[in-house]
């Protein structure tokens, strides 16, 4: 039955919302933009729902350091808009996949956070999300799945990838910090694992979609000056004391996956495996 499914795709010019839709391609796919579902409207979201089977609500704010002097707009689409979502999702039935992120962590643990751990947030953008996985779970229990990502790039916008690759070929070398650690995550790779995740009938339930392993920002800038020919030890490493930014970053980002075993799939493949296949392709030319 999951192919005659009909799915809501929010936030879907973004790079995460892009990608859902080429791994939906083949299904009964609707596909709003910011501009075109407004999430924060309850009733937008209560018509926007009705008929619909799941939702990906891949729509969010952001912009981290803003958060932090924005708070109320970041809580407003972050929290409100994920309950209107919920309500809506349990109203039509439908299952509703919340993407969250790292960041509703502290980052001082001194291993991998599994899915249970709890949520410390140390930033104005991480306190909107983890208030956007209370409420979404609160309206619809039965049928909200958390899904946590972090560090994400893709074709589709903006990110650590594209940045890194410009600045080499402007300078020669980079200076990266090496004291946060995370797993830098391929939104397509998400994107193909939400669809496997939903196809193995799943509904509620919390689950962390990062790919696997982990590494510093210094050490994903080096993979990718390796990946486009270079000697990776012109990649200088330093310290977040160098880069102070309004929002608090965490020193720790790496997420556990047992959560996988659990329903019998497989976590998303490794980091590197991920980033080396997505430059080969040209996805960042």
């Amino acid at each position: 039955m999951t192919h005659g499914r009909r799915y809501l795709i929010t936030g879907a010019g973004g790079m995460l919302g892009r990608d859902l839709q080429t791994a939906l391609a083949s299904r009964r796919v609707t596909a709003l933009t910011r501009l075109e579902l407004d999430i924060t409207d309850p009733v937008a979201c209560a018509d926007a729902v009705a008929g619909q089977d799941v939702v990906l609500n891949a729509a969010a704010y952001t912009a981290v350091d803003a958060a932090e002097s924005d708070e109320q707009q970041a809580t407003l689409i972050n929290a409100t808009g994920a309950e209107n979502l919920a309500r809506a999702s349990a109203a039509a039935g439908a299952v509703l996949v919340q993407y969250s992120t790292d960041y509703v962590f502290a980052g001082d643990a001194a291993g991998p956070y599994p899915e249970d751990a709890p949520l410390a947030p140390v930033s104005a953008y991480g306190r909107s999300k983890a208030e956007g996985e209370r409420r979404a779970r609160a309206a619809h229990p039965e049928g909200t799945i958390v899904l946590r990502t972090a560090w994400l790039y893709g074709q589709h916008g903006p990110n650590f990838v594209r940045t890194m690759m410009r600045l080499y070929r402007e300078n020669g070398t980079l200076t990266v910090v090496d004291d946060q650690h995370g797993q830098p995550t391929w939104t397509r790779d998400l994107a193909d694992q939400t669809v496997r995740m939903l196809d193995a009938g799943v509904r509620s339930g919390t689950l962390h979609g990062t790919n696997a392993g982990a590494t510093t920002w210094h050490g994903f800038a080096q993979a990718i000056v390796e990946n486009l020919g270079g000697d990776p030890t012109v990649v200088t490493p330093t310290d977040s004391t160098q880069f102070v930014r309004p929002a608090r970053r965490p020193a720790n980002s790496v997420l556990a996956h047992d959560g996988w075993a659990a329903l019998g799939l497989p976590p998303m493949r490794p980091w590197r495996a991920a980033l080396d296949e997505a430059m080969a392709e040209g996805v960042f030319s």
